[in-house]
């Protein structure tokens, strides 16, 4: 029989310790894979989600909450602009393009973001891929509604069937639904992998009628309103989207940094580039991150200490079993390999069921993300990371053999074969 074989043997003869301290180990080594691969693909799909906007004019309190707002829908912004306000900043710089936004109605806990006629001709969701249909139109006409791909999926609801906004959320104690003012489903918009799958869009014209209808009741005016009814009060919206001149094949522009100067200079507006924004947050949740990471090396570190204890445990049993083997001819050299290569074994397990539990845990994640959020991560294991952890989970394993395999060694063969009285 050799070493392997005898090795083998002993670790079935302890199955139970056996698994459970290989499953420590696993479970170590996956939330370190997990933890820095969804850390890397979570902020590659933020920056992605930001889209070929350069700017973004928000009434919020942050540039980072206008960002995760108005672009990642969050929650919807408390602060409005005024329409004079949108013509002066549109008409102050030869922008690219220009798209009004507002947000603040929503549809069974999806956002609904009313938006301007540019935003689906001439934003791109993710950069490099305009929008695309599955079925259907973009809206054209007054009270009718695309929908994201996620909130088509999640309702199951078709091109060609009516629903009623919320005005509010739901968990809104003032919420309550526009039931005058159906609106028709006419086109499914294909998944983009941003924030914008998760959410229903409409015009600005239908949303501003909406509450327009609000405020005639409120004055006892039984018509229905017009487009020829709306007021510069009725005409507000929560976000405005611009995109600067670029040069052909480029993405940035030489006048982003003078023109957010200038527009900063407004103090009734925030203004915010949704790319620095996202480095921003990156920045802001570093040290969360590393106090994750820290965790999971505790872990690990507990992991060996747990290998280390149950080998040490088991050598009271196995004294008998090693001094056999001494008086058979068994060099002490290759006892102490043995315990040694028991210890990385199970190390050696553990980590690559930790690369199995990764891959799932992984997938969990990512699918809670893009129903939370509408963000599609694609986490992957990093190679150059994994060869790291997994091999600092077999050598740690290794070490923690260190202990076992010097009380081998130093076992008596006489002491350990004399008969029990």
């Amino acid at each position: 029989m050799n070493d392997i074989s005898i090795v083998v043997k002993s670790l079935r003869s302890r199955r139970l310790s056996t698994i459970i301290t290989a499953a420590s180990v696993a479970v170590a080594t996956a939330l370190l894979l997990t933890m820095l691969s969804l850390r890397t693909a979570s902020f590659e799909a933020f920056q992605r989600g930001t889209g070929t906007t350069h700017l973004l004019v928000s009434a919020d309190s942050s540039p980072l909450t206008a960002v995760l707002n108005g672009v990642f829908y969050a929650n919807a912004p408390s602060n409005p602009i005024s329409w004079s306000k949108f013509q002066e900043i549109k008409n102050g710089f030869p922008y690219d393009w220009v798209v009004p936004t507002q947000q603040g109605d929503s549809f069974r806990g999806f956002p609904v973001a009313a938006v301007g006629p540019e935003f689906f001709t001439r934003f791109e969701p993710v950069r490099g891929e305009p929008w695309k249909l599955v079925d259907g139109q973009f809206p054209s006409k007054l009270f009718e509604v695309c929908l994201g791909s996620t909130v088509a999926a999640d309702t199951g609801l078709r091109v060609g069937q009516k629903i009623v906004l919320t005005h509010g959320t739901g968990a809104s104690p003032h919420a309550h639904e526009h039931e005058e003012s159906p609106f028709v489903i006419v086109g499914v918009l294909q998944p983009s992998g941003s924030a914008h799958d998760r959410v229903v869009f409409t015009d600005l014209e239908s949303s501003w009628i909406l509450h327009a209808q609000e405020r005639r009741e409120h004055a006892g005016i039984e018509e229905a309103a017009t487009v020829a009814d709306l007021t510069d009060e009725d005409r507000k919206i929560t976000g405005i989207l611009l995109r600067l001149p670029t040069r052909p094949g480029r993405d940035a522009s030489a006048a982003i940094q003078q023109q957010f100067d200038a527009l900063r200079r407004d103090t009734a507006i925030v203004v915010a580039q949704p790319a620095q924004q996202i480095d921003r947050l990156r920045s802001i949740i570093g040290n969360i991150d590393e106090l994750f990471i820290a965790l999971g090396v505790a872990v690990l570190l507990s992991s060996g200490i747990s290998i280390l204890l149950s080998m040490h445990n088991s050598m009271a049993e196995r004294r008998k079993q090693i001094a056999l083997l001494r008086a058979l001819g068994v060099a002490r050299v290759r006892i102490t390999g043995m315990i040694l290569t028991e210890a990385t074994l199970i190390g050696f397990a553990g980590a690559i069921g930790g690369c199995a539990l990764s891959l799932i845990g992984n997938a969990v994640a990512s699918g809670a993300l893009k129903s939370r959020i509408g963000l599609v991560v694609d986490p992957t294991l990093d190679p150059r990371s994994t060869v790291i952890i997994v091999a600092g989970a077999i050598v740690l394993s290794a070490l923690a053999g260190v202990l076992p395999a010097i009380t081998a060694y130093r076992t008596p063969v006489a002491d350990n074969l004399r008969p029990e009285a």
